[in-house]
């Protein structure tokens, strides 16, 4: 699972609202073009960003490996037809290249995780998003980061105990049922822990964020991304 790490590299210095602008123009960008030549050119500018952040590529695609398995098989099912020729070159080419598209915005927010911190994202969010859509925005992602680790680890928990006590060797119906329900009840119990700690705390709607504030390196990326959002009306 990919988390945010201290470092130095480019990524980590910009501004959390600045790397914010950088995903949604390429996201925009790269859901509206579909060539193989576009394609090619958010590869680069996807591995740059990678770069930027310090992020191996054999990394980010394990922490994605179970989305990937999803995008490999969309392909295979768009191309199947119920008659001749029974499996259409076209409409799997088209699904591949869209599940493409969609790894290359994985990856892009792989370099997010890893060079942002959570009190950053919730500060950049309820700066940019006024009032309390804003706040609960900012709130609900910050939990999300700092919760979904949490339930990664539980799930290998309760994985490595079947394997234990044998458990692999039951049925895979069998198996993937009793997870689930084991994998959910944990999920309550650390929801409910969560909610007690919160009011423990005297949860706060409007803490004291982390001061933010554009450098110079700010800016370029910020035209670029803004260049970038605007290659999909192109």
């Amino acid at each position: 699972m990919l988390t945010y790490a201290p470092d130095d590299t480019l990524a980590h210095r910009l501004d959390p609202r600045t790397k914010l602008v950088v995903q949604i123009g390429f996201a925009t960008t790269a859901l509206a073009h579909t060539s193989p030549q576009a394609l090619l050119a958010l590869s680069v500018v996807a591995g740059l960003i990678l770069l930027a952040a310090r992020v191996a590529l054999l990394e980010a695609l394990y922490a994605y490996r179970f989305a990937l398995v999803i995008l490999a098989i969309a392909p295979l099912i768009a191309g199947l037809t119920l008659g001749a020729p029974w499996f259409d070159l076209t409409d799997a080419g088209d699904s591949g290249r869209a599940s493409y598209r969609v790894l290359l915005i994985l990856l892009v927010s792989a370099a997010y995780v890893r060079s942002t911190p959570v009190r950053a994202s919730r500060a950049a969010i309820q700066r940019t998003v006024p009032g309390k859509p804003g706040q609960v925005l900012g709130i609900g992602v910050a939990l999300v980061f700092r919760f979904l680790p949490v339930l990664q680890a539980d799930f290998r928990t309760i994985r490595d105990a079947m394997a234990a006590r044998l458990g692999d060797e039951r049925g895979v119906i069998e198996r993937a049922s009793t997870l689930s329900l084991l994998a959910l009840s944990r999920a309550f119990d650390r929801a409910d822990r969560l909610a007690l700690a919160l009011q423990a705390r005297c949860f706060a709607w409007n803490p004291t964020l982390p001061a933010l504030a554009f450098s110079r390196a700010d800016y370029p990326v910020l035209a670029g991304a803004v260049v970038l959002a605007l290659t999909a009306f192109l």
